[in-house]
Order: C-alpha cells, then sequence, then structure tokens
C-alpha cells in the first residue's frame, strides 16, 4: 500500500504502563506517547529495550498526558535519535517538566543499585524540551508534511478532553490521502490516553467522541466496578475517624500528579465540615508539593463548580494545619509529630519515594492504616500489601505488617467497565473498531468482550507489534 493508514501497538499491551502506538498516515510516522513501563523494577528489563521501530524515522510524538507510563521514555527515544517534534496541551508539558525530572533521579538510583548505566542523563531531558510544541483544546490543526518537498499530509489532529489529569488529551487523527480521489472519505482514529473516573471533584468531565471511525482506548479498570461515588468520601472519613480513635496515623500512598490534589480537596472538605477531628496533614513530596502549585494556576481547566468555588472566594490546598514538607528535614521531623495525623506522600505504588519510610515506621503498629487510593501494579510493593501481605522487607528492613489495609478504588482517576462501556456508546454508530489497551490482560479481554455483546461493536485485544490497516 503507498499510502497507509495503520496503527501498530509496540507496548502498553497485556501492561497498564508503558504506552507507545505508532500511527502511520501516508509518509508520516507519529508516535502516540512514549511512556515507562513500570513496576518493580523502572530502569531495568523491558524499558532498557531498543525501541521496535527506527526512531529517527519518526516525524511527531504526541503525549495525551503527563503521566510517567506515558512519558518516561522520551528522553531515551531523543537519546536514541528521534529529531522531529513533541506535541500536547500546555499543561502536559509544564507538568511532564517535573514528572521527568522527579523520575531522572529515581531511575538514575535504582540503575547505580543494579550496577547498570542510567537510562538517560540530564543532557537527554534538556534536549526534550526545545523540541516540545503546544497545541489547544478544540482547534483542528493541521500536521505538517515533512520531507524534501513535501506539502499536504493529509492529517489533521483534534484534541479533546479527556478528564484523567490537568491538561489530559484525546486525540482524533482525521487522515484524507492527498494523493487519491478528490471525492474520497476521510478517515479518522482517536486514542484516548487515558480516561477519567468523571465526574471527579476537581477537573471537567471526559468528553464524548462521537464520530469516531476507530477507537484505541485504556482498559485499566476494564473487568470491574469502583464503589459508587457518593461513598468514597464517606469512607475515606470513616477510616480517619476510626483510626484517630486508635490515636493512628494515617498513610495514603498517593501519586503526586492528580491523585495528591484530588485527597488534599476531600480532606479539605471532611476539616471544613467538622466530619473529621482537625490534625496535622501533611505532603511529604517534593513532586506533588511542586505540581500542586501548577494546579492553582490552571483554574480555567477545573469544573464549574470548582471555578464557582474560587470565584466565592475559597482557596484551594490550603486549610488548618496543612503542612507542605519539603526538604528531607522537614520529612523525617513528621515522625515527631504526634498521632493522629495524616501523610500523604509518593510513590503511588510504593515503589520508591519518602513513602517507603513513612511505611517502616508505621506498618508495624495496630493503630495505624494505609489506605490505597489508586491502581497497584503487578509486581510492586503497593500489590503486595494491598494483596495482604503480613511479612515483607521495606528498604533492607523486615516488617511485620500490623496496621490496618484500606483501598478506596472511587479515587481512581480511570473510568471502571461500566462507564468505560458506556463512553464508548457515545460513539457506537460510527465505529468500525475499538483496540483495547493498556491494561492487564483478563481486563483488556473482559472489556473488549463487553463491548461486542453489549455494544455490538467489533472490539479487539490486540497483538503487540502488529499493524491493523484502518
Amino acid at each position: 500500500m503507498n499510502n497507509p493508514f495503520r496503527v501498530t501497538f509496540y507496548s502498553g499491551i497485556g501492561e497498564v504502563t508503558g504506552a507507545n502506538f505508532l500511527l502511520e498516515a501516508g509518509a508520516l510516522r507519529i508516535l502516540v506517547d512514549c511512556g515507562l513501563a513500570q513496576g518493580e523494577k523502572m530502569a531495568a528489563d523491558e524499558n532498557r529495550q531498543p525501541f521496535a521501530y527506527d526512531v529517527a524515522s519518526i516525524d511527531y510524538l504526541f503525549i495525551t498526558h503527563a503521566h510517567l507510563d506515558h512519558v518516561g521514555r522520551i528522553p531515551k527515544l531523543v537519546k536514541d535519535g528521534f529529531k522531529g517534534v513533541i506535541y500536547s496541551t500546555l499543561e502536559t508539558r509544564e507538568l511532564a517538566k517535573l514528572i521527568l525530572a522527579d523520575a531522572l533521579g529515581l531511575l538514575t538510583k535504582e540503575a547505580a543499585r543494579e550496577g547498570l548505566e542510567p537510562l538517560y542523563n540530564q543532557e537527554d531531558v534538556n534536549h526534550v524540551f526545545p523540541m516540545w510544541q503546544t497545541i489547544p483544546y478544540h482547534v483542528e490543526t493541521p500536521v505538517s508534511a515533512t520531507g524534501s518537498g513535501a506539502t499536504n499530509s493529509g492529517l489533521s489532529v483534534f484534541l479533546r478532553d479527556a478528564g484523567h489529569i490537568l491538561g489530559s488529551s484525546m486525540f482524533r487523527f482525521t487522515y484524507k490521502d492527498p494523493a487519491g480521489p478528490a471525492d474520497a472519505p476521510s478517515k479518522n482514529i482517536v486514542f484516548t490516553g487515558d480516561l477519567g473516573n468523571s465526574p471527579t471533584p476537581l477537573l471537567r468531565d471526559t468528553e464524548p467522541v462521537t464520530g469516531a471511525q476507530y477507537l484505541v482506548m485504556e482498559s485499566v479498570y476494564g473487568d470491574r466496578n469502583h464503589e459508587p461515588k457518593d461513598q468514597r468520601r464517606k469512607k475515606l472519613e470513616d477510616i480517619i475517624n476510626e483510626t484517630a480513635k486508635r490515636g493512628g496515623t494515617v498513610l495514603i500512598p498517593s501519586f503526586s500528579l492528580e491523585r495528591t490534589q484530588v485527597i488534599l480537596y476531600e480532606l479539605e472538605k471532611l476539616v471544613e465540615g467538622k466530619l473529621i477531628p482537625s490534625m496535622p496533614v501533611f505532603v511529604d513530596s517534593p513532586l506533588a508539593i511542586a505540581v500542586t502549585d501548577i494546579y492553582r494556576k490552571s483554574e480555567n481547566l477545573f469544573n464549574d463548580k470548582i471555578q464557582a468555588e474560587i470565584r466565592g472566594g475559597e482557596t484551594l490546598f490550603n486549610f488548618p494545619k496543612l503542612e507542605f514538607t519539603v526538604t528531607a528535614d522537614m520529612s523525617r521531623d513528621i515522625d515527631h509529630a504526634k498521632a493522629p495525623k495524616i501523610i500523604l506522600a509518593g510513590s503511588g505504588m510504593s515503589t520508591g519515594g519518602r513513602m517507603l519510610h513513612h511505611e517502616v515506621m508505621y506498618l508495624s503498629d495496630p493503630k495505624n492504616t494505609i489506605i490505597f487510593v489508586g491502581y497497584q501494579g503487578v509486581g510492586t510493593l503497593g500489590r503486595t500489601i494491598a494483596d495482604g501481605a503480613k511479612h515483607l522487607t521495606i528498604a533492607a528492613v523486615p516488617i511485620n505488617i500490623q496496621a490496618q489495609i484500606e483501598t478506596i478504588l472511587g479515587y481512581s482517576a480511570h473510568k471502571d467497565s461500566d462507564h468505560l462501556v458506556e463512553f464508548v456508546a457515545t460513539a457506537r454508530e460510527s465505529l468500525k473498531r475499538v483496540f483495547v489497551v493498556m491494561g492487564e490482560p483478563k481486563a483488556s479481554t473482559f472489556l473488549a468482550q463487553r463491548l461486542r455483546d453489549e455494544l455490538g461493536v467489533k472490539a479487539l485485544y490486540p497483538e503487540r507489534g502488529v499493524g491493523y490497516e484502518l
């Protein structure tokens, strides 16, 4: 085929993390996302493998959002020869600066422990952002042709709000072969990135994708549902109150981007409503603190309710006894604060960061509670704890887990199975095929079957490295 329109899935198949997909549109070769595969060892194994395509042949890289599993291998891509243009929303670009700077430190330390060369270095990260441009939501934007004598590529891109985290977007690529008949119909494909668990406390709802012909969609929770949203704050309230009565400490391993800000907003409402006792709340993550500052500056992307609160004089992420601990000394001082108290720290899956110290300090005491408020990847420490392990080693320290273990899936930033089906239903009339990705195999295959059975759409769990003609 002289002018293909084809999608190939290179990673993010059979796993929740590591998104990396190739779209070919005529002469153009476009990547969507370039993320780290995350687990217990981020710097080893899959992430160190050479990219399965000619990196130098890639013209563009489009980034759906700034989570590490969607941006974490961009510096490696640049190091390996990518010289094209990177596109995303402005907020994704600004957040990615923080995420990649933080990841560099973690990956470098991990590589040193394993006796490996770093996956990439500061120079590689520095080369990324001069290549990175921004595009807005809701504007049909031509994708320029490349190469000698090239003119019209026949490809354009349109962004919708995915409602997942600040700046998250879905890309609709529309292609019409410039060398084909003038009356030939165009084709389109939508890459959802991660889809928000709408309605969320802070962000706008996920927008519908009516008119989509092909859909590449996530499936993290493709085989299960969250508890109802009206129950999640009550469950959080009850757990905190029960722990406070015991004189204990609440640990919340929390992703620095989005989850921390949502939990802070919920805690603010519980404190203001006197639904939980006033107690010290520590945000023990320099990355989360920097991300929160970007959120404060981006109120135009919040939902109508939050914007109305701000116009009425509300100040987000600000309530009595809330403390942002930036330095390592401030972090260690948390241990001296009298319980009850609440500690939010990274990482969200307990794979690194300051949460590891707090887990060593607090998990062996039955007065304390750890609350998981997001997906815990296979092989991560968070998954091991959430699954009920009683004896394990953290940072070379043996721990007998006596603390209470709780999970609140309603705070996930991902749609659950029912809402993923509802999302696809908005586009069912135009859909020719749905590719179900970014999930554990059982979640992806279960969701694909639901879409076939309940909506009658052609849904499949694609094979890694196989090109699918559109």
